[in-house]
């Protein structure tokens, strides 16, 4: 099946479902501004807000404009510009006269125009109205002329079982052409950029594979805590809320074999090849934590939230080794770890080759490939070179390319407005595909039943810290080697001095 990749042209229609939320407003309205301000919307498009939150035009455009931010200082004359294309309707999520009032006021934006009239329905909404919302739009608001468009927002089901139950409501509703499962890590730049690091360098392609790569880790690390909506996190955790999305889909990247083109089927089979060579996480390659009280007691810990309920075992942390079990990766152990409370924010992959064979020189480190997703965009490459001097020293050394020295003059896009702007064009490339949903699914779904069904108690670890004690040793035994040599990244190449140990 080939994607539905057409640029909107008519009229176009935005429906933000949940537009009072917090998502709407830290995310979608500011992407959409972003894309107002550098002229990628659509002419004629206008933009309305539904929500259940009885409010008046103007509350709601005091609600979102507090998030929206022009890049130059002085130029804000473009807020209200945009504020006048954005209106807001309240109204339930089950009601068809709610529903009915909605395409009403569409109408009325459309107008009698000879044009197309397109609508893209962005549902910043929980996973437990999905399905009634979905069929409200196909039942009362559904344009006749001209194209439809479904963005839905992640959680997409809480297991395999659910996930397909889910699809399964919409199948009859909506064709798969017509729904953007989105995962905001896909638009992120740096996401974006494996495939051409990969594919349109020539010095990684014999050395992608088992033959040179001992290890992967995929990282995700926030300083962060739950922060008041530990009752909402609890439901999920931090398998389902990170590691099941944001860093398999990484990984599927990172390990997909070369596309025969880069249309977006292509490319997504690629990615549900490679799923489909991964079995199940076991328990033995898992570690689970839960952050507790910060050192100075300052910082509460996880079950001294409020909202947590006291005997909760709901992991913060989580690392769990994946193998692929293909040519190219068989025996290479893919370390996906991810976190809250923890000592800095950061999103990274790392790459750790082999030991040099028959290595002359003593205390050599191993090669790394390090691609910094946030913050501080960088890829480098650790590798040793002679200490300067009149000896044969060796010293590690990198390669780098800092982006925001490198690109000083350009801008990095938010990844909701590089997705939002893919769904305008019709671009499925960076959204998550129904079989590849079910594939990431398989591989998780048995362990997150034994973690809930068996009520496995994570290891406790001090807010602010690394995480749990055990995770050198966790990483270790995976493969990963750390270096006999000291190695500092110079502070002067990076702008927020952020760590890349």
């Amino acid at each position: 099946m080939q994607s539905q990749k057409l640029p909107l042209t008519g009229i176009t229609t935005i429906v933000v479902f949940g537009a009072s939320g917090d998502l709407a407003k830290k995310k979608t309205y500011p992407a959409l501004f972003g894309l107002y301000y550098n002229g990628f919307l659509p002419e004629s498009t206008r933009i309305i807000g539904y929500a259940r939150s009885k409010l008046t035009l103007a509350q709601f455009h005091e609600r979102i404009s507090a998030y929206l931010k022009t890049p130059l200082e002085g130029n804000n004359q473009k807020i209200p510009e945009f504020l006048k294309i954005c209106t807001y309707i309240s109204g339930s999520y089950d009601n068809d006269e709610d529903y009915q009032r909605l395409n009403k006021a569409i109408v009325e934006i459309e107008g009698n125009q000879d044009v197309d009239k397109n609508r893209v329905f962005y549902m910043a909404l929980p996973p437990s109205v999905f399905v009634a919302v979905a069929t409200g739009i196909k039942k009362n608001v559904y344009s006749k002329r001209g194209i439809n468009r479904l963005i839905v927002e992640k959680p997409f089901g809480m297991d395999l079982e659910s996930s397909r139950e889910l699809a399964k409501s919409l199948a009859p509703l909506w064709k798969e052409d017509e729904i953007y499962r989105i995962d905001h890590y896909l638009g992120k730049e740096m996401v974006k950029n494996i495939l051409i690091i990969r594919f349109a360098n020539v010095f990684f392609g014999s050395n992608w594979n088992r033959h040179s790569i001992a290890n992967v880790q995929i990282t995700f690390k926030e300083k962060i805590g739950t922060e008041g909506r530990g009752g909402y996190f609890d439901e999920f955790g931090i398998i389902r809320d990170v590691m099941q999305n944001h860093l398999l889909q990484i990984l599927s990247i990172v390990a997909m074999e070369r596309p025969v083109s880069l249309n977006a089927e292509d490319v997504r089979d690629e990615k549900v090849r490679v799923l489909r060579c991964i079995p199940p996480a076991k328990p033995e390659d898992t570690l689970l934590g839960q952050y507790g009280p910060s050192e100075d007691g300052k910082v509460k810990g996880y079950l001294q939230d409020e909202t947590v309920p006291k005997d909760s075992n709901c992991p913060t942390f989580a690392a769990t080794t994946l193998w692929i079990n293909n040519d190219r990766w068989e025996g290479v152990p893919f370390i996906l770890k991810c976190g809250k409370g923890l000592n800095e924010s950061k999103t990274e992959i790392r790459i750790q080759f082999h030991d040099v064979p028959g290595n002359i020189f003593k205390r050599v480190a191993r090669n790394e490939l390090v691609i910094r997703v946030q913050p501080g965009e960088a890829v480098y490459m650790k590798f040793n070179n002679k200490r300067p001097g009149l000896s044969m020293d060796t010293v590690i050394s990198e390669l780098d390319l800092t982006y925001h020295r490198r690109f000083s003059d350009l801008k990095i896009p938010d990844a909701y407005e590089a997705l939002i702007l893919d769904v305008l064009k019709g671009d499925h490339s960076n959204f998550v595909r129904n079989d590849e949903l079910d594939a990431a699914w398989k591989i998780f779904t048995p362990i997150l039943h034994k973690i809930d069904k068996e009520k496995i108690k994570p290891e406790p670890y001090t807010f602010g810290s690394r995480g749990p004690k055990g995770l050198d040793e966790f990483v270790t035994k995976h493969g990963y080697k750390r270096p006999a040599q000291e190695y500092h990244w110079p502070e002067h190449l990076s702008r927020n001095n952020y760590s890349k140990l």
